[in-house]
């Protein structure tokens, strides 16, 4: 699960056009945490889940459904 979070994340990203520093001055977490989290390496608070996947208009929902929990 953490993999495809962080694939869904990383393809959100980069079709908004932002890179890993883009996202972390709108988000306020850091670049480093953004790049585990994408690279499936981090098991993220769900606050810090949501401060990186609400900038790219990703909900928990949505998340939690494409990852197969609803």
């Amino acid at each position: 699960m953490k993999k495809y979070v962080g694939d869904l994340i990383k393809s959100r990203r980069e079709l908004l056009g932002l890179k890993q520093p883009d996202l972390e001055e709108i988000s306020g977490v850091s670049t480093r945490t953004i790049q585990l989290v994408e690279n499936g390496k981090a098991n993220p608070s769900l606050d810090t889940l949501l401060k990186i996947a609400s900038p790219l208009g990703l909900t928990m929902q949505l998340l939690l459904k494409e990852t197969g929990f609803e």
